[in-house]
């Protein structure tokens, strides 16, 4: 990582009721990432939320 360059590799993911995916935000810490989706998760709408960590090619790593 260079000077002033900040490293972001958890995101936050919504499915919606059709299975499109998309990505909500990129985030320092899976903690924070996490807070993210819970405090989204908590609105009681039908979308699903979680947390992914970016792999070496840029893509959410898949568990």
């Amino acid at each position: 990582m260079s000077e002033g360059t900040v490293s972001l590799p958890w995101i936050v993911i919504r499915q919606d009721d059709n299975g499109n995916r998309y990505r909500v935000g990129r985030y320092a810490t899976r903690a924070e990432a996490q807070k993210i989706a819970d405090s989204l998760d908590d609105r009681g709408h039908k979308q699903l939320y979680w947390v992914e960590r970016i792999g070496q090619n840029g893509d959410g790593a898949h568990n």
